[in-house]
């Protein structure tokens, strides 16, 4: 539960510096003072937040790659910072296991997208964990 409810924030700290150039951090603090979230909940947002917005370039590429012809600038601005949100835990967080992290980004989608958002989310993420666990499996065997 905290860990979803850092998630919910990261996202809403995301998607608030998608549409304004507010200070990513002025936003948490409101976000948290809002909802009253844990302290363990904001350590882990601000870590989703900090770590999308050191590498969201590559994040970026890396969604673009699989997203079949969608540029990220015209994805739907909730869309966009739950791939980001997504991408980032699968390629930069050991501690998430994969699996996992594509099942919460997925019910963020369901949570704060529209329609068809889950089914677009997990579509990348899916493919991006499908393409992790063939390299992995192409470094074990060598």
């Amino acid at each position: 539960m905290i860990r979803r409810q850092g998630r919910e924030a990261a996202l809403q700290t995301l998607y608030q510096l998608d549409l304004s150039e507010s200070d990513w951090q002025d936003t948490l603090v409101h976000l948290t003072e809002e909802f009253a979230l844990p302290q363990e909940a904001v350590t882990f947002a601000r870590e989703l937040v900090t770590g999308v917005l050191s590498c969201r370039s590559q994040l970026d590429e890396e969604i673009e790659q699989r997203s079949e012809g969608w540029p990220v600038r015209r994805m739907g601005v909730v869309d966009r910072n739950i791939l980001r949100l997504g991408a980032f835990e699968l390629l930069h967080r050991e501690d998430i296991p994969p699996a996992v992290a594509v099942n919460e980004a997925v019910e963020l989608a369901k949570r704060y997208g529209d329609k068809d958002s889950s089914r677009f989310i997990n579509g990348i993420l899916g493919r991006m964990l499908k393409e992790l666990k063939k390299d992995e499996r192409s470094l074990s065997r060598h």
